[in-house]
């Protein structure tokens, strides 16, 4: 069974018909990965394979320990066919979400069961390459107590907001390494001894909705992290479309504000200053200050620097006016580049995701009134707008689609070389 894992000098002893059958072995662990259970015959349909080979193949998967008989499937008539899946705690992912105040990071197996638990780390981002060192640390702690076998472990998922390019293996906002210096993913690779995957964290959860979410089966869709900032997964024709460089999806810093606030990206007037965590804090803070009365005011003791979103969204559902007021301001802005969105792209869905989206139809509601005023009817009646069902779990389970997303990918790509 390791041998599937241990790519590069297991393939180079195979001689052709033997790589001929491990590519065919990847191509059945990802099929079963990505779409659950089949038949022998839905295999035989898929890969154009003979019967014969099919189950051989899958008696071969089976004697290594990674598939397993699941059932039955449908009869078409006569005897009901067995159903072949791949079995819990047969290969593992390590996933760690690092964010902008902390770090999130677990271990999933190949079905997608969470076996060590998330763990939250006082972990976060910024351009010192220092805490590679703390997550690599905490990463091997968490191997270690998990009581997994390093050699199921297929590799590591690694999504960080700012503008990541994973085909380069850099992230040029922060973390960028000295001039000169190996890619971030190099270095990660060679202190894990394990492929590692990097990844903007919106379109790593974009890669989590398509795979486990809402977006499952469907070709175009948007999916939009409300959070501290606000960031764009764009979903083409059932691919993640990433742009030229990587950093497809910046909606928060268009400008859509005349002569309004400075945007720490520098710009004047980006979207993130009136629609976003930040912004809302900051309304919230500026209302307090000039002596509106809210429920905030007793929610955070009577102390303004710790009204958060999550404070405003727990005061609005406690009735507190200014608390609604401010979050359907918000979601009017949001709803303007929405639709700015949906003339733009023409997407089939929309999936709200973060922590601004557990205010559900206080910025949903001003969300759509927003997008009937400045979009298309023809367009806007096509496309469906809906609350995340991964919630908050889509950040730590966005590394484990992007790994699945790659590595198979990866082992066809050095099979064929």
């Amino acid at each position: 069974m390791s041998t599937l894992i241990q790519v590069d000098a297991y393939i180079d002893s195979l001689n052709h018909v033997e790589k001929k059958k491990y590519n065919q072995k990847i191509k059945i662990i990802k099929e079963l990965y990505v779409q659950g259970p089949k038949t022998n015959a839905e295999i035989c349909t898929d890969f154009r394979i003979s019967s014969p080979t099919s189950k051989g193949l899958l008696k071969e998967l089976i004697e290594e320990g990674l598939v397993e008989k699941q059932g039955q499937g449908k009869s078409e008539g006569g005897r009901k066919p067995a159903l072949y899946g791949l079995r819990d705690n047969s290969l593992y992912v390590l996933s760690i979400a690092l964010g902008r105040f902390r770090t999130r990071m677990a271990i999933f197996d190949n079905n997608n069961n969470n076996i060590t638990r998330t763990r939250v780390l006082p972990i976060h981002i910024s351009k010192d390459m220092g805490i590679i060192e703390q997550l690599y640390e905490h990463a091997e702690e968490l191997i270690a107590s998990s009581g997994i076998d390093r050699e199921k472990l297929l590799g590591i998922g690694l999504s960080m907001p700012g503008l990541v390019n994973a085909k380069e293996g850099n992230n040029h906002t922060y973390l960028i390494p000295p001039s000169g210096a190996e890619s971030l993913q190099k270095i990660l690779s060679s202190k894990f001894n394990k492929p590692v995957y990097l990844q903007n964290d919106v379109k790593s959860i974009a890669l989590a909705e398509y795979r486990f979410g809402l977006a499952k089966g469907r070709k175009n869709v948007l999916v939009l992290k409300l959070d501290w900032g606000i960031g764009l997964g764009i979903l083409t024709d059932g691919r993640l479309n990433s742009g030229y460089t990587g950093f497809a999806g910046e909606i928060g810093h268009i400008p859509l504000v005349n002569n309004g606030a400075l945007c720490y990206c520098g710009k004047i007037g980006c979207l993130e200053t009136v629609a976003s965590g930040i912004a809302l804090t900051r309304m919230a803070k500026e209302g307090i200050q000039s002596g509106q009365y809210s429920l905030l005011n007793e929610l955070s003791g009577g102390e303004i620097d710790k009204i958060n979103p999550q404070l405003i969204i727990d005061a609005a559902n406690l009735g507190d006016q200014f608390a609604i007021n401010i979050l359907s301001e918000m979601g009017i802005s949001l709803g303007r580049g929405i639709a700015i969105l949906i003339q733009l792209l023409n997407p089939e869905l929309i999936i709200l995701g973060g922590r601004m989206a557990e205010a559900r139809q206080y910025i949903t509601t001003p969300i759509q009134q927003s997008i009937n005023q400045y979009c298309m009817a023809q367009m806007r009646e096509k496309t469906e707008i809906v609350l995340s069902t991964l919630g908050l779990e889509a950040d730590i389970m966005g590394p484990v689609a992007v790994v699945m997303e790659n590595i198979f990918e990866d082992v066809l790509e050095s099979d064929s070389e």
